[in-house]
């Protein structure tokens, strides 16, 4: 392998790691869903597209830098989540499981068409003098807004990794996560709890969209595709298992990645869709997950 080649390589891993980074931030909040309520949100991506129109709305109106909208879309996505189980989920009582699905997805419906009915079908963006620049790093470019986006990506992951074990709020998670009959024994309200981690999930969802906005154009259905990246990162991660959810939504951006640099670029979700069927087939549990062995 020549030096050129080498670089080249190096060049393909390193942007794959860093759209990787924003997978698993997807991913995990899909996974925290999960882990705590063992409920799949199928409206996952379209709260990330919430997220990447509140940026833009707020950048129209007050010419805001897409980053600081975080200080809204993730408070916004928060609460949003926290209403949206309290007041629907909550009432589903012994059919969460069942009827969920359900519910997630008109939820989807819901945010989608809301966002089409406001600000239209043609596709937005933003544009910022930073969005088409690049900086070298050891010889590899690497585009500036993706590099904001993987460091964005490296202080949620580790603030929630703080929160889960460094706090009571977080004992309590895991605690309403590995037994809810013994947390309500101990004192946790679990109903909070379970409302306190969809609307953490949300925001996760709705950080992701902020991040991704100077990178891409926003269009109401524009979630849809990361609902998909963020379930295929679970399942490959381990369902419920985050520090899976973090390194199968690595090893998904670099697979698009090579795939894209090697193959075609016109099949990049091809290839992760490859690797989520061949994970299913050898390792149904997930790179990181347990199996459960039924007597």
């Amino acid at each position: 392998m020549s030096q050129a080649d080498f670089m080249a390589l190096i060049q393909t891993v390193v942007q794959g790691l860093l759209t990787g980074g924003l997978y698993a931030l997807i991913g995990t909040g899909l996974s925290l869903i999960f882990g705590v309520m063992k409920v799949i949100n199928f409206a996952h991506g379209d709260f990330l597209a919430l997220g990447m129109f509140i940026t833009l709305a707020l950048f129209k109106a007050f010419h805001l830098d897409p980053y600081l909208s975080l200080l809204v879309a993730a408070p916004v996505g928060f609460a949003l989540g926290y209403l949206i189980q309290r007041l629907l989920l909550a009432r589903l009582g012994e059919r969460l499981h069942e009827a969920s699905m359900l519910a997630t997805l008109g939820l989807g419906l819901i945010v989608s068409n809301s966002l089409l009915l406001t600000f239209g079908a043609q596709p937005q963006n933003i544009n910022v003098a930073y969005a088409t620049k690049t900086v070298e790093l050891g010889g590899v470019q690497v585009s500036i807004p993706l590099l904001v986006a993987g460091l964005g990506t490296l202080v949620a992951i580790v603030g929630l990794n703080a929160l889960l074990y460094r706090t009571e709020l977080g004992r309590a998670i895991r605690a309403t996560a590995q037994n809810p009959l013994g947390a309500e024994l101990q004192g946790v309200k679990t109903s909070n709890i379970q409302a306190i981690v969809f609307g953490l999930g949300v925001a996760f969802a709705a950080i992701a969209g902020v991040l991704l906005m100077p990178l891409l154009y926003a269009y109401p259905t524009v979630g849809e595709n990361y609902t998909t990246k963020a379930f295929i990162v679970t399942v490959l991660g381990g369902l419920g298992n985050l520090p899976g959810a973090v390194v199968g939504g690595l090893v998904l951006g670099v697979i698009e990645s090579l795939g894209a640099f090697y193959i075609s670029n016109n099949y990049r979700d091809a290839y992760g869709l490859v690797a989520f069927l061949l994970v299913l087939l050898l390792r149904p549990e997930g790179l990181f997950g347990r199996t459960v062995k039924r007597v």
